[in-house]
């Protein structure tokens, strides 16, 4: 099986906020920020602290949060030369390839340990901080998409 790809920008910022939030140790800390915050807006409304500390834990939640929805998913877009590439991936029985005008480079299954979907992408996981995004746009029907999925299903299973 052979696609052909680019990335579109809102999409890849997308499926880079979905890798974040599915982090475990970033999901903790969102929770635990949330929780913080939940109970100092509790603890304020029943004058058990100042305004100032509401206030310091609405700024600690809206950094949080704005760095993991825009700030870090827009850093790592401009920095990734990556995405600014049109790429042709061939699906094969030992790996895949993925080529663009200026070289290319094929991987094994084996070196391949996960993958999970968000709505546009494919995240081909080689390990959990590396990671591929393959386009589901690039499938060019239903039915290749759901080959696709098969392929990754079997080359992941048991890992």
């Amino acid at each position: 099986m052979t696609i052909h790809f680019g990335y579109n920008k809102k999409q890849v910022i997308q499926a880079l906020r979905y890798h974040f939030i599915t982090r475990p140790e970033i999901r903790i800390m969102l929770i635990v920020v949330n929780i913080f915050s939940i109970a100092s807006f509790i603890l304020y409304m029943t004058n058990m602290v100042s305004a100032m500390a509401f206030l310091v834990s609405s700024l600690l939640w809206a950094i949080l949060m704005s760095s993991f929805w825009f700030i870090m998913p827009n850093l790592v877009y401009r920095r990734a030369e990556t995405f600014k590439h049109e790429f042709t991936m061939d699906f094969l029985s030992d790996g895949f390839r993925l080529s663009h005008d200026k070289g290319s480079r094929f991987w094994e299954w084996r070196s391949l340990d996960t993958y999970k979907e968000s709505p546009h992408f494919f995240h081909l996981y080689f390990d959990t901080r590396s990671f591929l995004l393959v386009p589901k746009s690039a499938c060019e029907t239903a039915e290749q998409e759901k080959e696709l999925r098969t392929i990754l299903n079997i080359n992941t299973k048991g890992k």
